[in-house]
């Protein structure tokens, strides 16, 4: 039933002229969609892509990838949107977990059933393979999964006996603890220009912010799993316990200046952290996200798949493509030959193959991948991105500053994005579940 709903909410928005393509969703066949020759164009903001793309064209002679890069966030999707309207998109694109949705709803994506969806049900965990496939079809590979962990500075916790916390009630303690021992310092960070973290968090608690029932959306953003977190962390960043910060250079900044001692992250910022704060290496280790309940549980806070968009002219060897830079091992080694990512692959089966680039002296000879494989097994399954993202994360931003001010709380904030993504959602024709 939801399938078929998709395909009608694919087609009143092309009736509403808001899609240069006409309404469907499966593969259109014949042979532009099995030729496996030619010419593909790439578009990517991930970092690394160009060496990708050239190692991929040194072993396959038969297709030519060609690399356009392109910025990344809100002026990426808009540039892509405005390429499936204009007919002149790539054969392949980066889209990130929580803006697939929105995309295939709108029919802005091929159906990759006839060509992929095997390789995502054969590759991926169920958790992951639910952020790709929606109304019972996939639209998208997995590249990368960011499962939660723990950052903490050793030196520092051993030198003031502070122990790592395994619960949020220990980690509150925690909070309290490296204030006391100094001031300056803080256990964690709320931040103020990026959501994901926060809907990580709920995601970890239980909570879904969405789902499909039958031909419907439900949206949930303020649960009770998701009103738990938010008076945690929104009391955190009241009392001063947490710093409030931008995501970008005040919170790099504030590790730099040993203002931020603790926080939680992805696996990603493992080489983020090694590339930007070179001068404490050996200082720093991870452990696994802690929990409410002290047995593990995780979530994702980010990652990203790759689609073929609406109207791609060579379809079969984009194919290809995908399924050389998600599941080979060679493609995943292009990924990380140069840099210091900590890139964790979203087929559990390349872990290896990431985690022997990747150098250990910074943490200590810690064997970050092993943490960051035990937080990917314990995603907490069914967790859907919903159909509006753009306007459920402006609502979330827009209010996030006035939280450790004290003038908003958390819990409101979250209510009302849940007004927000209703009343969008609506505008757009879907239908929402009681």
């Amino acid at each position: 039933m939801f399938r078929r709903r998709l395909t009608a909410m694919v087609c009143s928005v092309a009736a509403l002229g808001l899609l240069a393509t006409g309404c469907g969703g499966s593969d259109s066949g014949g042979s532009a969609a099995e030729k496996k020759t030619g010419e593909v164009t790439f578009w990517s903001f991930v970092k690394g892509s160009d060496k990708v793309a050239e190692a991929f064209n040194r072993t396959h002679p038969d297709i030519k990838v060609n690399f356009e890069t392109v910025p990344s966030g809100q002026e990426y999707y808009s540039k892509l949107s405005n390429a499936v309207k204009a007919g002149t998109v790539p054969d392949v694109a980066v889209v990130e977990y929580p803006q697939l949705p929105e995309f295939a709803t709108q029919g802005k994506l091929e159906s990759l059933d006839g060509t992929l969806g095997s390789l995502v049900d054969k590759h991926f965990p169920q958790s992951t393979r639910k952020l790709v496939q929606l109304g019972g079809r996939t639209w998208g590979v997995p590249r990368d999964a960011a499962p939660l962990m723990l950052y903490y500075r050793n030196d520092f916790f051993k030198t003031h006996k502070i122990d790592v916390p395994k619960t949020w009630a220990e980690y509150r303690n925690m909070t309290t603890r490296v204030k006391k021992a100094d001031p300056k310092a803080r256990g964690g960070v709320l931040y103020t220009d990026n959501p994901g973290l926060l809907s990580a968090l709920t995601w970890q608690a239980g909570s879904q912010w969405f789902s499909t029932k039958k031909d419907a959306w439900k949206v949930s953003l303020d649960d009770a799993p998701s009103r738990k977190v938010a008076d945690f962390w929104g009391d955190l960043a009241r009392k001063d316990l947490v710093s409030s910060l931008s995501s970008l250079d005040p919170f790099w900044t504030s590790v730099q200046q040993n203002r931020t001692v603790a926080y939680v992250c992805a696996s990603w910022c493992a080489g983020a952290q090694q590339a930007t704060v070179t001068d404490q290496k050996g200082k720093w280790s991870v452990a696994p996200v802690p929990t409410w309940d002290g047995k593990p549980a995780s979530a994702m806070y980010g990652g990203s798949s790759f689609v073929v968009p609406k109207g791609a002219k060579n379809r079969g060897a984009a194919a290809e493509f995908i399924k050389w830079i998600t599941t080979d091992p060679a493609g995943m080694k292009a990924w990380v030959s140069s840099g210091t990512s900590s890139m964790f692959p979203a087929d559990p089966g390349l872990v290896p193959v990431t985690k022997s680039a990747f150098p250990t002296d910074y943490f200590g000879g810690q064997d970050v991948y092993a943490v960051g494989s035990k937080s990917y097994d314990a995603v907490v399954p069914g967790w859907t991105w919903g159909p509006v993202m753009g306007t459920t994360n402006t609502a979330i931003i827009d209010q996030l500053p006035k939280v450790a001010e004290g003038n908003v709380k958390l819990s409101d904030v979250l209510t009302g994005a849940q007004k927000a993504t209703v009343k969008d959602i609506q505008h757009r024709g879907m239908t929402l579940a009681p």
